[in-house]
């Protein structure tokens, strides 16, 4: 099994790669049709854990085969990683403005319910993007950019897009949205990332000068969501250090996975 995907075409396993993230979306959706609530502690840890997941991924997975394919095509790999970098955050940051000044007059229920959608959706375009560039470099034959890493950095997106399912459902539910409409908008966040995920692998296949901008764009915009909402959200439990320590235990699980399966 594992031989045959290698051997498939890169856009076709960026598509299954994505699939399988906006998969897990959909099952944390799910879980709107068991509770009404979840363990707050849970979901927290799921966060912080998945923050740690993705801080490494973005460094591993992405800035190092960066630097390797830009000091390979001879570029100035700090000043074209740092551009990207930049980038990737004032991507989501204009776009959080935008969601915000658009929907500044709607009634605040539907501001709210808006607003939660988008945030989670507009987010995870950068990590279809993350995965479909990092299955696309493969073929370029940079250092670190092999299927086992590009799979590692999936399975990082996917464990933390199952709280992300969970976090617009459940809250939708509790809005007063019936349960079907608050699974189906839940696990739509996520349909996204195929989409993106497609458009990344073209792109890293097609134009290889690109790519190194492409790869620390994706990890610039990792970073932010990091910062921006995984680790603050996490952080609003009272067991603020068992919070933090679950992000060291994410962030230990995927270098270690990323290195010794590389």
């Amino acid at each position: 099994m594992i031989n045959y995907l290698k051997s498939i075409n890169p856009v076709l396993q960026a598509l299954l790669a994505t699939l399988f993230t906006w998969l897990v979306t959909l099952l944390g959706a799910s879980l709107v049709f068991l509770f009404k609530r979840i363990n707050k502690t849970i979901l927290d840890a799921m966060l912080g854990f998945s923050a740690g997941i993705m801080i490494a991924a973005s460094f591993f997975s992405l800035i190092l085969p960066a630097i390797s394919l830009a000091d390979n095509i001879n570029m100035t790999s700090w000043i074209v990683l740092s551009l990207g970098f930049i980038s990737g955050g004032l991507f989501l940051l204009l776009g959080d403005h935008i969601y915000e000044k658009v929907n500044k007059k709607r009634k605040k229920n539907n501001k709210r319910i808006i607003l939660l959608i988008l945030s989670i959706t507009l987010h995870n375009i950068p990590e279809g993007l993350a995965v479909g560039v990092a299955f696309g470099s493969i073929r370029h034959g940079i250092d670190g950019a092999t299927f086992i890493s590009a799979c590692i950095l999936t399975l990082g997106i996917g464990l933390q897009n199952f709280p992300e399912g969970c976090a617009v459902s459940i809250p939708l539910r509790r809005d007063g949205m019936s349960r079907s409409k608050a699974f189906f908008w839940g696990q739509l966040s996520g349909f996204v990332e195929p989409i993106a995920g497609v458009i990344g692998a073209l792109l890293a296949i097609k134009i290889r000068l690109i790519l190194p901008f492409l790869l620390s764009f994706a990890a610039g915009a990792m970073i932010y969501v990091v910062i921006e909402e995984l680790i603050p959200e996490s952080q609003t439990n009272e067991r603020k250090e068992l919070m933090a320590f679950s992000s060291l235990v994410g962030f230990t699980i995927m270098m270690i996975l990323d290195i010794a399966l590389s």
